[in-house]
């Protein structure tokens, strides 16, 4: 075996860790992928003569190349904040599935990745790194090219700013209790029931994309979260349960397909925040089950 097949061997090892590195970091499927075909073109091209920890070299390469894209969206004004939402990571809600548990172990939810969007490109690579994978800030310093005790005040800064994002109920059971209370609630436009199952600050984030306009914003309170879910009911939808990022979700499909694709997050018996991706071409490149 020469080297390059050897490397070639050694990358595709780490290539899922690498790109939940990537995902994290840029909220983004498709840049996800876009920053490990870069980084295998870096790699193959440099070799790893001397490299002693790989998984920890191919970390820092994928996280300089996400730091650049992170960069480089700022610089085109292409940032996902407002509307947009992150793309979500759809699995089955059936217990019997062994995919189901591995989508359950390591998954990062909605409602962070939007609070993630809301950090510079340095504070964020800072806290994925250390926070999300260990990465020391010996490491994380040269990958931003700060001082390691800069790299900890980065860290530190998004730390204090991710604190205020709603911490996910960590039963799914429960999680699917409410949620299941929600869209019964929902349906027949119950809004006393709605009390008992939405926080008095819920949020929803709604993301239509270019071809449904009048469906992207955000809301806030119970009231204004109803008038948004009961609209559904209008066309003939049904909700099917599947998981959002790892948390209790509800695809809601018509006779002409999937229509929105709803995570929520569930914190001490409520919900607290509801995204919503129904972005027709979005949802058509989601891997749906």
């Amino acid at each position: 075996m020469d080297e390059q097949e050897w490397l070639s061997e050694r990358f595709e090892e780490h290539r899922a860790h690498l790109w939940r590195v990537a995902y994290r970091m840029l909220g983004s499927r498709s840049d996800a992928d876009d920053a490990l075909q870069e980084a295998w073109l870096r790699v193959s091209g440099a070799g790893a003569d001397g490299v002693e920890n790989l998984g920890g070299w191919l970390t820092t390469v994928v996280a300089r190349i996400s730091l650049n894209m992170l960069r480089a969206r700022r610089r085109r004004h292409e940032t996902p904040l407002g509307d947009r939402l992150p793309d979500p990571i759809v699995g089955r809600d059936d217990p019997t599935d062994p995919e189901r548990q591995a989508l359950l172990a390591d998954s990062v939810g909605l409602a962070m990745l939007v609070v993630l969007e809301l950090l510079a490109p340095a504070e964020r690579v800072a806290f994925v790194l250390h926070d999300m994978f260990a990465v020391p800030f010996e490491e994380i310093a040269t990958v931003t090219g700060r001082t390691p005790t800069a790299a900890r005040q980065l860290a530190s800064r998004a730390r204090r700013r991710v604190r205020g994002a709603p911490t996910p109920d960590p039963d799914l059971a429960r999680q699917r209790a409410v949620v299941e209370a929600f869209a019964a609630a929902a349906q027949r436009g119950d809004f006393e029931a709605l009390l008992e199952v939405l926080d008095p600050d819920v949020v929803l984030r709604s993301d239509g994309g270019p071809r449904r306009p009048d469906l992207s914003g955000v809301v806030s309170g119970p009231r204004a979260v109803m008038d948004q879910a009961h609209g559904y009911s209008g066309l003939g939808a049904r909700a099917r349960p599947v998981l959002v990022n790892g948390a209790a979700g509800a695809l809601v499909v018509t006779d002409e397909g999937p229509f929105a694709l709803l995570g929520f997050t569930v914190t001490d018996g409520r919900i607290a925040e509801i995204d919503v991706l129904a972005d027709p071409d979005r949802l058509r490149a989601l891997d749906l089950p």
